[in-house]
């Protein structure tokens, strides 16, 4: 996309209802953190570009089915000429103003510790599917299934990723173990 140039970015769907505050964190470097982690799920064949086809399938996915047809009008003016699909600084850019359009510009100098607190734990709550407080085996594997990781069709595999990060030995997340957890995560090309 060139320099000033806008894309028509539309409203949701009204069947999607009110836009998710998750959408974008107040904490930069977690939004940043997270918006890699998404762009690496949605970049099905690994090949560091997500194509109409590949984030129509991610959403799909997720419950917010869309059709490639759909979505290309706004998403072609991200990716530049000559390519296939959108790298992460063209993925990060549409999600920018996509945001941007949704809640209004970003201000990521008043954010405080609390805001980053509660937006961990408005991921949290994402895992933690039926609300309470802590994250099993078979929320994780459900989470993981709707997003088509492979991870998720091995309830041993899931209960192994359980065991690395429950450092009480209960069996379960809780959000002390999943925060621990998310501040020492790093991702490929972040």
């Amino acid at each position: 996309m060139e320099k000033g140039a806008k894309a028509d970015i539309r409203q949701p769907a009204q069947t999607l209802g009110r836009p998710s505050p998750s959408f974008r964190l107040r904490s930069e470097s977690l939004n940043a953190l997270r918006l890699r982690r998404v762009f690496d799920l949605f970049d099905h064949n690994g090949d560091g570009e997500i194509t109409v086809e590949e984030l129509a399938l991610a959403l799909d996915r997720l419950g917010l089915g869309t059709s490639p047809d759909e979505l290309r009008p706004t998403v072609a003016a991200y990716i530049p000429p000559g390519r296939a699909g959108l790298a992460f600084e063209e993925f990060e850019s549409l999600h920018r103003d996509l945001g941007d359009s949704l809640f209004g510009a970003s201000d990521a100098i008043g954010e405080t510790h609390g805001e980053g607190e509660e937006d961990m734990r408005e991921a949290f709550r994402v895992f933690d599917e039926d609300g309470d407080g802590f994250i099993s085996a078979s929320e994780l594997q459900a989470v993981l299934v709707k997003l088509g990781l492979a991870e998720g069709r091995s309830i041993v595999r899931v209960q192994e990723m359980i065991c690395s990060v429950d450092q009480d030995s209960d069996g379960r997340v809780d959000f002390g173990e999943f925060k621990h957890m998310m501040q020492g995560i790093t991702v490929r090309g972040a």
